[in-house]
This record gives C-alpha cells, sequence and structure tokens, in this order.
C-alpha cells in the first residue's frame, strides 16, 4: 500500500510536537491542510491514527506509520549521500529506544560524533528498551542482557557496572550494624519507576532473597545521585556518574565488592542498517571506551 509523503509527513510532525497548528507551523501550510492530510491517510488505513488532544498522540496503528516514515526518510537520506545529490530536506530523523542511566552516562558522546541526523530519543527504564524495537515504535534501542529482537542487527556493547551507594550518614543511621535482611527491610531506597528492577535485582543477589524496602521514585539518574549525596536513600549508581562522590567520599558502597554488571545490546532493524552504519560505529567505538568489555 503506497501512503502519500505529504500525509506522512504530516502525521509525523503532529505526533512529535503534539498538535496541528504546531505541524501546519513546521510544514508552512494552514492546520486546514494538515487536518485534510491526516482524513485523508486515515480513510487510506481504515484506522483512526491520532488521538486529539491536547496533546494530540498516536494511536498504536499511529505511531507504527509513523515511524515507517521516519525510516523511509533515513533511507533516503542514504541514497541521496551515495549519489552525491543535494539534500534539500535537511537531516533525517531517527528514533532510538535509550534507558535514561546510557543517556546520562555515555551515549550523548556517541550522537555527537554523527552528522547528518536529528535524533528522537525514547527514554525508558532499561528493561522496556527492547519492547520499543519489539513493537516497531523506534529504528534502533540500546537493550540489556538477552533481549534480543528478531529482524535486527545486534553488537554486544559491553557493561555497564552500578554500584550500590549511600551517603555515609545514611549508612550510619541505617547501616550501622551491617548491611543485611533486617536493614534494607528498613532503609528507604531510590527507584527510577515503577518499571525499575535494578535494586531488588540487587538485594536477591546480595541476600538470596527477595526484599520490598521503602522507596522513593526519582526519574532521573543524575537525581539518584544527589538525592543519594543528600542522605534520601540508598540506590544503583553506575560507576561513571558516581565515582566523583566515591573517590571524595559524599557516596559510600553498601558493600565492599558488590557491583551490579548489565550487559548492554545495540540492536538497529536490519533494513536500517546500512542507513544507520555511521551511528552504529560512533556507539560502538564510544562504548569501548566508556564500558566494560563485553561478557
Amino acid at each position: 500500500m503506497l501512503l502519500d509523503p505529504n500525509h506522512l509527513s504530516a502525521l509525523s510532525s503532529i505526533l512529535r510536537h503534539g498538535s496541528f497548528d504546531a505541524a501546519a507551523a513546521e510544514l508552512s501550510v494552514t492546520p486546514s491542510a494538515i487536518s485534510q492530510r491526516i482524513k485523508a491517510l486515515e480513510d487510506r488505513v481504515g484506522a483512526a491514527l491520532i488521538n486529539r488532544g491536547p496533546p494530540c498522540t498516536g494511536t498504536p496503528a499511529g505511531l507504527r506509520i509513523a515511524q515507517h516514515a521516519e525510516d523511509i526518510g533515513l533511507l533516503e537520506a542514504k541514497l541521496t549521500r551515495e549519489l552525491t545529490l543535494d539534500q534539500g530536506t535537511g537531516p533525517a530523523r531517527v528514533r532510538v529506544a535509550v534507558p535514561a542511566d546510557v543517556l546520562a552516562a555515555w551515549f550523548i558522546d556517541a550522537m555527537a560524533q554523527v552528522d547528518g541526523l536529528l535524533f528522537d530519543l525514547v527514554v525508558d527504564d532499561q528493561d522496556h528498551s527492547a519492547e520499543w524495537l519489539r513493537r516497531g515504535e523506534v529504528s534502533a534501542a540500546i537493550t540489556v542482557g538477552g533481549q534480543l529482537v528478531s529482524g535486527c542487527d545486534t553488537y554486544a556493547l559491553g557493561v555497564l557496572r552500578y554500584i550500590a551507594t549511600a551517603s555515609p550518614a545514611f549508612m550510619q543511621r541505617w547501616f550501622a550494624e551491617g548491611v543485611n535482611e533486617r536493614s534494607l527491610a528498613l532503609a528507604p531506597c531510590l527507584t527510577f519507576n515503577r518499571k525499575d528492577g535494578l535494586q531488588r535485582t540487587w538485594i536477591i543477589e546480595q541476600m538470596g532473597r527477595r526484599i520490598s524496602p521503602p522507596s522513593h521514585y526519582l526519574p532521573s539518574p543524575q537525581g539518584f545521585v544527589d538525592a543519594a549525596i543528600a542522605g534520601m536513600g540508598w540506590g544503583m549508581n553506575p560507576i561513571a556518574l558516581a565515582q566523583q562522590a566515591l573517590k571524595d567520599g559524599r557516596l559510600s558502597p553498601l558493600l565492599p565488592d558488590a557491583p551490579l554488571d548489565v550487559s548492554l545490546t545495540w540492536q538497529v532493524g536490519r533494513v536500517l542498517s546500512p542507513a544507520l552504519a555511521p551511528l552504529t560505529h560512533a556507539i560502538r567505538r564510544t562504548a569501548a571506551e566508556m564500558l566494560l568489555p563485553p561478557q
């Protein structure tokens, strides 16, 4: 089924900006023209594509079609480069799912090495980035463990090491008699969001059983470090973000020599893999510098 590029660009713009008016401004047409394009596209595919807001959001079909449009843009940009044509439409856009800790620790350094791309990042808890790729809502993703997605080229990147950390004052208050099942059940911990299982995984590895400590929910990697330093709770911090605070004594490990290592993988849709080769090279190069070797 062939879809009109103008209709696809209208859909993508609405979902980026959240309104028909903003999409009209970006595409230099009237809001009425945007409405007509979306109606024609919905008639063409036989399904509603947009939940009229504010803000406007995509239905499952709308999100999938918008991702298809961005994938086409990447392939067209690659063809333009190969044929040394003028790229009058500007840089291509790529939607990538990235765990929040990866973004905070090193992913920006990789993005900065790549020209000709506009990034649309989906930032989620580390255990769920693969789902975005599996649903076809992103072109590529940094995933954890063995969550391999069919139809993708995969590259083992290395290991992101986490350390369970807390401030010295917090350690004295809650763990004066040691880090054990009783103290872990009472001491407040920091949790990124309700999907975050890092703290529970570490507890199981160290204690051999599941414990559910009281939790603060704090969806910010740097906020995690700052909250731990402030004595709000203990949490799993990437060593890249916590190493200075560990070095100068503002943070302490809960237990010596008890890291939690998380393997990272770069996965990119096989059809788009050639178009995203420069990004793949930059990610693998940066990961080799910032992560522990793949296990």
